[in-house]
């Protein structure tokens, strides 16, 4: 593990300092890329114009017309936490805006697979849908679409993910409307929006058609800003990268959460998460709350999750939180199974993790489909190394398929790397999609030793040394006046995320006493600059040096009433072995 040190450029700190931001805020944002002090100002005027993202005002049109004629709409979701949010903001707000027919359907992870296939157009249209929309995803259902095209639907698809490749050029499916900001042609700046985002910039600019039509002035209309709680759960819930467009969201959202004004799902998954609303964090929102509503769509039916967002009555959303922790509980043991022995297999091809492979693949028959995405960010981890995880398809009639779920490093775009193992082995991949970090494909199950070898030729190209080396990140030493509680709160009320990183400090300490607490975690008494503090390192049991470099995170601890820095460690940057 190599430690970092984020370039924070000194004219930066000095220009958000003289804004009035405490130097400590100043330096760490100047680490993160701003330069200007608006870029922190999150008020809502700042938000980039819906108008801007390519799609909406025909959006707009649609859904006016659908409302105006009574048209029923029927929403098609995705089953993880930004799909089941965006499902809850385009239920809540198309019913704010005056739909009287909304409905939804969520497909199943094993039975359905990903995206709007044609199968669950049928399922529409026999609902007695006039207008189908589908809610992150639908960008590369070309067969979907064309079916329910076929049968007179109306479909709107909004999406964020990448289009499809197909022979080298970028195809869009036959929709009527299509709202993606990374669609050809689209100007909007946010690339990184969530699904959830772009609902809520539709619903925003069919907002403004209603006004413009009359149906609306701009002193009665619904206030839509009572979505941003679930816009803020699924931005950070779906690691989306939060750049100020996407900080903005999730800071509007949290103030109301904070405030104490939230749906009663959210309040009751606060609850069953044992976290407190009135001080939540973006730590909360992808560490406690994202987990239990994706953990309906990975063993369940995420239609528990979204009920669980779209209801109102504080009974049932307590029972619906309790469903989800009990799912999550269960999503927990499931995982620690399957890592373990995706562990085991991993470990039997290589000694350790500098003889692994460029890419790691695992596959065991009686891994869980459901989990797979997470074990493979667990092996990721454990090696910095790509990898993909695959389980048997569970679907009727595919048992021959395997579904893999992968997770890169930074460096490996993996999305590509799919496409490219796709043109050098035709065939070799029946489906495949997803981002720079997080990927997803099926494949025959007598082509698995194809597709390993075809990806580590990508990944022996493309990976060098550097690349190969593990590095973190941080901000460098932390002066000993920042060692208070305070202050320690301050940032954990900011908005940290994907590439907008929690703050994590780093510096060389002495190790007064170490002992392991629980069998698994290493808790530590530190000199810092002279003066002692507790430290913890959770999930690790090697023991350190008496010096030795460390990052580490802040945390507040509570003791006999007193509140007390202590250090989150998160890695150790060890001397080279002789």
């Amino acid at each position: 593990m190599k430690i970092m040190v984020r370039d924070a450029p000194p004219r930066s700190i000095w220009a958000l300092e003289q804004a009035g931001i405490h130097p400590l805020l100043a330096q760490l944002y100047a680490a993160r890329g701003v330069q200007d002090p608006q870029e922190l100002d999150d008020a809502l005027a700042r938000l980039l114009p819906p108008a801007s993202m390519q799609g909406t005002a025909e959006a707009a049109q649609l859904l006016a017309n659908a409302i105006r004629d009574d048209k029923k709409l029927c929403i098609v979701a995705d089953y993880d936490c930004d799909g089941a949010t965006a499902c809850a903001v385009g239920v809540r707000g198309l019913r704010l805006l005056g739909a009287l027919h909304v409905d939804y359907i969520v497909p199943d992870r094993v039975q359905d697979g990903y995206g709007l296939t044609a199968p669950i157009s049928e399922r529409v249209k026999a609902s007695g849908a006039d207008v189908l929309i589908t809610v992150d995803n639908g960008i590369a259902s070309f067969d979907g679409v064309a079916r329910a095209r076929a049968l007179g639907l109306q479909v709107l698809v909004t999406d964020h993910h990448l289009p499809a490749l197909r022979a080298g050029q970028i195809e869009l499916p036959d929709a009527n409307v299509i709202v993606n900001p990374n669609q050809p042609g689209c100007s909007f700046e946010s690339k990184s929006i969530a699904g959830v985002g772009v609902m809520f910039y539709v619903l925003l600019a069919l907002r403004a058609e209603l006004r413009q039509r009359g149906r609306f002035t701009a002193q009665n209309q619904p206030k839509l800003d009572a979505l941003l709680p679930l816009v803020a759960l699924g931005t950070v819930a779906d690691v989306v990268r939060l750049d100020t467009n996407n900080r903005r969201l999730v800071a509007q959202g949290l103030k109301r959460v904070r405030a104490q004004a939230l749906p009663a799902g959210l309040a009751a998954l606060f609850v069953a998460a044992s976290r407190e609303a009135k001080s939540a964090t973006t730590f909360d929102f992808g560490f406690a709350l994202g987990p239990r509503i994706n953990a309906a769509g990975r063993l369940s039916d995420m239609t528990l999750g979204i009920e669980c967002l779209l209801t109102d009555d504080a009974g049932r959303a307590q029972e619906l939180a309790t469903m989800l922790d009990a799912i999550n509980r269960e999503r927990r043991d499931i995982e620690g199974s399957m890592r373990e022995q995706a562990l085991l297999v991993a470990e039997s091809l290589f000694e350790d993790a500098a003889e692994a492979p460029p890419a790691i693949c695992v596959f065991d028959a009686d891994f869980h489909e459901g989990v797979v995405g997470i074990v493979a960010s667990r092996i990721k981890d454990k090696f910095h190394r790509p990898s993909f995880v695959f389980a048997s398809s569970g679907a009727i009639g595919r048992a021959h398929e395997l579904k893999g779920s992968g997770r890169s490093i930074p460096g490996f775009h993996l999305r590509d790397a799919l496409d490219l193992v796709a043109k050098r082995y035709p065939g070799v991949l029946l489906r495949f999609g997803g981002h720079a970090m997080a990927a997803g494909c099926t494949l025959n199950v007598d082509q698995l030793d194809t597709f390993e070898q075809g990806l580590n030729e990508v990944a022996q190209e493309w990976l060098d040394a550097a690349t190969l080396t593990r590095r973190l990140e941080t901000d460098g030493a932390l002066k000993p006046e920042y060692r208070r509680p305070d202050l320690v709160d301050t940032l954990h009320h900011e908005v940290w995320g994907q590439g907008f990183a929690a703050p994590t400090f780093s510096e060389e300490l002495e190790v007064v006493s170490q002992r392991l607490v629980a069998e698994k975690h290493l808790s530590l008494k530190l000199k810092h600059r002279g003066e002692p503090v507790d430290g913890i390192w959770f999930g690790h049991t090697e023991p350190l040096p008496n010096r030795v470099k460390l990052a580490f995170r802040l945390d507040v601890d509570s003791w006999r009433g007193e509140r007390r820095v202590r250090f989150l460690v998160e890695a150790a940057e060890l001397p080279a072995q002789p």
